[in-house]
Order: structure tokens, then C-alpha cells, then sequence
């Protein structure tokens, strides 16, 4: 009994020897420093020894509350986190060229790109091609508009060990966007007749070609659902600020519609559907 204990004070005492001189860190995400020795590095957490603590008793932490580990030696190992790791989503299709399916009954037809610069956020371009559609008032519109925004993807609220998203481009979102448009269009004018007495004696229009020159900055929320890394169906609303040069100031620029110039609220909504590119 007494050589097992004095072999087991040896061992300790090499032990606490060995862990004062260490210089192994864990730099933790709230930059909380961690002075010990890395003894393992699993898949999901780093173990390691305290030097006030016994050799035998080994702490864990996960990895994704890590932001670097630096080794005695000087080497450095960075960790992501699983919901945000790159290496998690190289399956994925990270590019999507997406048509506004309502679009064309409306007047215009509208393409867009979008592309994921990162897990979380993604950029999105659009083209609309107005004209491109359905005339029922004989408006003979022809032009283009543009939009730019940046998807930030919704996080879960809280997460669990090894969660990430179902992919890539997935999930309800958020996104700050722009857009511009310009096109001609024809459009009626009404006019009162008087007599030489100044009399009213009538009415009529005729029509005229207009050109119209509209933007608006909106936030807009959706909603993006994909399917087998291949096809994908997208669901927004949009709400913001708008002007439109025309002369009530308001209606529908073919891209957002816009209340009138007294009240600038701007609106948008779609349903997009796409495929998937590399």
C-alpha cells in the first residue's frame, strides 16, 4: 500500500513538474484564456489538464466555444463553429438563378441570381424586364428595373452540439435592399372644354408616352425552401420608402408599388422559384 502511494505521489509530482512548465492556451470566444495542457481533441470538444488539479483529472470544453488554440510549441489551430463552418456545407449548391413566377401577370418578368458568400448570408441581384408580360390596360411599357440586396439567414434562437443549417441557401430571412427602375409608358390625360364664356362644356383624354423614373430602399422578409440540392422555392414581402417621378408620384412601378408622394410607403411581395447551381 505504501509503494502505491509513493509511486502515485511520484507520478503527480512529474505530472505538476510537467504542467508548470506548459504553454498550451485555449483562447475561449468571450476571450477568456485558458492556461493548461491539451491532452485530446475530439470531434466536438478539446480535453485538457489543469496544473492545480490532479494529472488524472481531465476538463473538457466544446469547440465551438473556442476561437484558437496555441500550443507549447507555438503552433495555432482556429475552430469554426459547426453552424457556420465552411467544410460542413462543400456539398452544397451555392449559387441559384431564380424567375418572380407571378411576375408576367403583372407586366414585367423578373430574373434573379443569388449567391451565398458565406453560411448565414447570401447576395441577391435581380433584373426585371418590363414589358415582358401581360398589357391588359394597353400601357405599351418598356423598360428595365434593378435590385440589390443582402440576405442575412435566420440562426436558430438557441443551438445544440453539432447543429448546422439544412442548407446553405435554406431558411427565413432578412434583407436590406435597393432598387431603381426606369421605363416608358403610355398614359391618359383627361381635359376640360370651356366655351369663350368660360363655360365647362365637356371632357376628354387623349394619350400620351411618359417616362418614368422610380427607386425605393425596403426591408424585406422571406422565407426560402430547398429541395434535394436542386430546386428551390422563395416567398418574400417587402416594406420600405419609395419615389417615382411620374406625376402622381404613386402606383405600381412594376417591381414595388409605391403609395404617393404625401406618403411614400413603398411595398413589394413575390414567389420565386429557381434551380441550383454549382
Amino acid at each position: 500500500m505504501n509503494l502505491q502511494k509513493l509511486l502515485f505521489t511520484l507520478i503527480a509530482l512529474v505530472g505538476f513538474t510537467y504542467l508548470a512548465d506548459a504553454q498550451d492556451m485555449i483562447l475561449k470566444r468571450n476571450d477568456e484564456i485558458i492556461k493548461c495542457k491539451i491532452r485530446e481533441i475530439g470531434l466536438d470538444e478539446v480535453k485538457y489538464i489543469l496544473p492545480d488539479f490532479p494529472a488524472d483529472l481531465f476538463f473538457s470544453i466544446e469547440k465551438d466555444d473556442i476561437k484558437k488554440v496555441i500550443f507549447e510549441g507555438g503552433k495555432e489551430m482556429t475552430f469554426e463553429k459547426a453552424m457556420t463552418n465552411p467544410e460542413h456545407y462543400t456539398e452544397n449548391k451555392k449559387n441559384a438563378m431564380k424567375v418572380d413566377f407571378m411576375s408576367p401577370l403583372t407586366g414585367n418578368t423578373t430574373f434573379s441570381f443569388e449567391h451565398s458568400l458565406k453560411p448565414g448570408r447570401s447576395l441577391e441581384t435581380s433584373l426585371g424586364i418590363i414589358g415582358l408580360g401581360l398589357d391588359p390596360n394597353d400601357n405599351n411599357a418598356g423598360g428595365v428595373f434593378a435590385k440589390f440586396g443582402m440576405k442575412f439567414i435566420k440562426d436558430p434562437d438557441f443551438y445544440l452540439r453539432g447543429m448546422r443549417y439544412a442548407h446553405i441557401l435554406k431558411g427565413s430571412y432578412v434583407k436590406p435592399e435597393i432598387a431603381f427602375g426606369f421605363f416608358g409608358r403610355n398614359t391618359e390625360r383627361y381635359y376640360d372644354e370651356f366655351d369663350n364664356n368660360g363655360n365647362w362644356i365637356g371632357s376628354h383624354f387623349d394619350r400620351q408616352r411618359e417616362s418614368v423614373f422610380s427607386g425605393t430602399a425596403q426591408l424585406v422578409i422571406g422565407k426560402q425552401w430547398v429541395f434535394d440540392n436542386a430546386f428551390l422555392v422563395d416567398m418574400y414581402w417587402g416594406l420600405g420608402y419609395g419615389f417615382g417621378t411620374d406625376e402622381y408620384g404613386g402606383g405600381y412601378y412594376y417591381g414595388y408599388a409605391i403609395a404617393d408622394q404625401s406618403f411614400p410607403i413603398s411595398f413589394s411581395a413575390g414567389l420565386k422559384i429557381g434551380l441550383l447551381l454549382k
